[in-house]
């Protein structure tokens, strides 16, 4: 009994010593008065920031105007600028004394989606796409308030710099919508070599739910997911004589009607999956039978195995649908995938001690943190860390829509006035010094002394 009674104090001692630890850690209410007050007091800043992006969007890929901007202020804050990381990327490191590691990320891409919210600041942006044809492109996502949040925590956590010890890496990532950004990063020779692995990454997005609210569960947050490109390749020819081609808008269309039966035959009804078609492209012409069809599919899925299921029954479909119509093996279909991503898990110990100090600065009934079923859509966000045992990772959702817009959506039964990727998306301009209060605070959390 002695020996039981030596091990089991010895136990509540170090829960006792850790316990004291992190209360020691976290940040205290005067400090985060003092986070709060200076960004609201960067308020204006923070805004006109806001609306230059929002105003100037750009796609994945070719975000260098959005780019240059982040890179310019973090440089003129003294990070360690390095540009160019992944196409489009901006790490930004500053080293203040020994501690941990933390990486915060913003993503920077846009949206081909034309903006219909009738704002003053509202985008015109078109661009020209690579078969010439015009698209509008807005900000329907919120990542131009994300960038506006990482430019306003690196001037906070500069003006902190006596309350924290470690290395801060604030990131500027590229292509988060088609999923290639994060990977395209960590992939980079620069990234490898100059960024150091973080112990801790953390990330925030826009919510259409109500201004202020925050959520911020534990565990598996989103879905994996997959942006797959299927061209059919058939014979073309006049369209009086179907009779001498192979039709592949015809397969095309018979595929897009097939897919929809991988989910509904072949996995589990209680296994969340998703299977869109999102586009089917071809041709030109009234009476041209097209030599090609493109059908671009995105999946959504939680688990390898459904994956599988999903991608396997893709490829079984398409080829099905070559031999019905007598193609060759040259013809056959062939399928890209361009973007992929895993689904995102919010580790358990790191976001309780993030949601202990975000307590002290989120409105009470507003910081939702007890485990939710996850969302159905993706992220790339742990792509910057993917393959290391290192880095936990935190993703916080934030509401930015407008008070009374989500008063009037509720009045129609709606849980929310908009939703993400529709050209009436917006983000209250109050969430500009809201988000920077949120991600310092978080940021002091884990580097704090």
């Amino acid at each position: 009994m002695s020996k039981l009674r030596t091990l089991r104090n010895a136990a509540l001692g170090c829960l006792l010593l850790a316990a004291t630890q992190f209360a020691n850690a976290q940040p205290n209410a005067a400090l985060l008065k003092m986070v709060s007050q200076m960004a609201y007091a960067d308020s204006a800043r923070l805004v006109d920031i806001f609306k230059d992006i929002h105003t100037h969007p750009e796609l994945g890929m070719t975000e260098t105007r959005t780019a240059e901007i982040v890179a310019k202020a973090l440089e003129a804050l003294g990070f360690t600028v390095y540009r160019g990381i992944g196409k489009t990327g901006v790490v930004g490191v500053l080293v203040n004394g020994s501690g941990p590691t933390v990486m915060y990320r913003a993503d920077m891409d846009a949206l081909p989606v034309k903006e219909v919210t009738g704002l003053p600041y509202a985008s015109t942006a078109t661009v020209t796409s690579a078969d010439g044809k015009t698209l509008p492109v807005m900000h329907a996502c919120g990542h131009d308030a994300h960038v506006t949040w990482l430019i306003g925590i690196a001037k906070v956590m500069v003006a902190l710099k006596s309350k924290w010890k470690g290395t801060l890496e604030l990131l500027a990532q590229p292509a988060e919508e088609i999923i290639m950004g994060a990977q395209a990063m960590h992939d980079d020779t620069t990234y490898q070599k100059q960024i150091p692995v973080p112990d801790y990454l953390f990330g925030m997005h826009t919510s259409p739910a109500a201004l202020g609210m925050v959520m911020n569960p534990p565990g598996i947050r989103s879905s994996g997911s997959d942006q797959l490109d299927v061209t059919f390749h058939g014979v073309g020819g006049h369209g009086s004589s179907p009779q001498l081609a192979k039709d592949p808008i015809v397969m095309a269309c018979e595929a897009v009607l097939q897919y929809q039966t991988i989910i509904s035959r072949f996995v589990n009804p209680q296994t969340p999956a998703v299977l869109t078609v999102g586009s089917l492209q071809s041709g030109d012409a009234n009476n041209v039978i097209p030599a090609s069809a493109l059908v671009k599919i995105n999946l959504r899925w939680f688990s390898q195995q459904t994956r599988d299921i999903l991608v396997s029954g893709i490829y079984r479909i398409d080829s099905g649908i070559a031999l019905s119509n007598g193609l060759p093996l040259s013809l056959y279909p062939t399928t890209v995938t361009k973007g992929h991503c895993v689904p995102m898990d919010n580790d358990t110990a790191l976001t309780a001690t993030t949601n202990a100090s975000l307590a002290q600065v989120v409105a009470p009934g507003m910081l939702h943190y007890a485990p939710t079923l996850p969302g159905m859509p993706s992220e790339d966000f742990m792509h910057l860390v993917l393959g290391n045992n290192k880095t936990k990772c935190d993703y916080l959702a934030i509401g930015t829509a407008p008070l009374d817009k989500v008063a009037e959506a509720h009045k129609q039964g709606k849980d929310f006035p908009f939703f993400n990727h529709n050209g009436n998306y917006m983000v209250d301009l109050g969430a500009m010094p809201l988000g920077v209060t949120i991600g310092s605070t978080v940021l002091l959390s884990a580097l704090g002394k």
